[in-house]
């Protein structure tokens, strides 16, 4: 089955559930890599990132009707939007708390503003020219590249790049030198470098 563009699913017209549901699966690396970066530590061990995405992804089926968007850029925030309810429902229920509008504007902010990070990445890094003109399959390519690398490579690489931590505090959250963190990075990103210049 061929791939559809999000833009191309027109909320006036009927789709095939198959289609919807395809279109929403190639944005699982993406959605894991915003979601692992903004779990709590707290229901790491609960919950997986994979587990939320997957409910984001259902989320997403069965609401495509309310997708009222035209670009790339808007199906991604729109998904962005649904992944954040999911890790607030899911906060809420393993602490007991209220609904935190603040706490969940908060969360959709960072995970926007590591989804930025994501295009100035691909943009200033990893990028060629002529994948600028594909911005959105881009970005897909890059968030599952980066979400193949070793563990230790990728999240030194989200939260140096993506969540725009310093050295010293990336070396501090993964318990390591920030000798050994710069080489981290260095070899993820010539990694990342040679996949996107095959």
């Amino acid at each position: 089955m061929t791939s559809t563009d999000p833009s191309d699913l027109d909320p006036s017209e009927p789709h095939d559930s198959p289609v919807r549901a395809e279109e929403i699966a190639r944005y699982e690396p993406y959605l894991r890599m915003l979601a692992r970066m903004q779990m709590r530590a707290s229901y790491k061990a609960k919950l997986g990132a994979s587990d939320i995405v997957q409910q984001t992804m259902m989320q997403a089926v069965a609401a495509i009707d309310q997708y009222r968007g035209t670009t790339e850029a808007e199906w991604r925030a729109w998904l962005r939007k649904i992944l954040v309810r999911q890790m607030c429902h899911l906060d809420r229920d393993l602490h007991r708390d209220k609904r935190d509008i603040r706490r969940e504007q908060s969360m959709e902010q960072r995970v926007a503003q590591s989804s930025m990070r994501l295009e100035g990445l691909l943009a200033g890094d990893v990028g060629t020219p002529s994948q600028h003109a594909m911005v959105g399959e881009s970005l897909l390519s890059l968030a599952d590249a980066i979400e193949s690398l070793p563990d230790a490579q990728r999240d030194a690489i989200a939260m140096h790049y993506l969540e725009g931590l310093k050295l010293s505090d990336v070396a501090e959250r993964m318990d390591k030198t920030t000798g050994s963190v710069a080489g981290l990075l260095h070899r993820g990103m010539k990694q990342l470098r040679q996949n996107f210049h095959e």
